[in-house]
């Protein structure tokens, strides 16, 4: 057997997913037609920002959270609705993209250049370190 790479994998999973670029997002976005998800890890959103609007759906959940028939389905995922994955540079969000579209989700792309083109064309980020509940904050005294 051929040993694979991270590499070949997401390669593949590129060739068969919709890619699209900062302004194509902002433009779908724009338009109300798309869901961006957010595949980072809390420590990524909170760290860098994130895009306005996005759902965070860490990537290890994914598969969970868009199968129906996972004990752990969220029903805010539709079949019939848009859903753009980013992360921070693409590799990952060309996996989860291919992942959903291989659960039967058939309207999904991925942000090519991910977060971190997001940010080089000066794109909107938003701040979550005063709204994430993940944030250890001081106690007033």
């Amino acid at each position: 057997m051929t040993r694979k790479t991270v590499h070949d994998f997401v390669n593949e999973a590129r060739s068969e997913i919709e890619e699209l670029d900062v302004a194509q997002v902002q433009a779908e976005v724009a338009a109300g037609s798309c869901t961006i998800i957010d595949i980072r890890d809390i420590r990524e959103r909170i760290g860098l920002g994130v895009i306005p609007g996005a759902v965070s759906a860490p990537r290890g959940m994914l598969e969970f959270w868009f199968d129906p028939e996972s004990p752990y389905y969220n029903d805010r995922y539709s079949f019939d609705d848009r859903y753009i994955f980013h992360c921070a540079a693409g590799w990952r969000s060309a996996l989860a993209a291919k992942a959903v579209q291989d659960l039967g989700y058939t309207n999904v792309a991925h942000l090519e250049p991910g977060f971190k083109g997001w940010q080089d064309a000066g794109a909107e980020v938003e701040d979550i370190t005063d709204t994430a509940r993940w944030v250890k904050r001081e106690k007033n005294p």
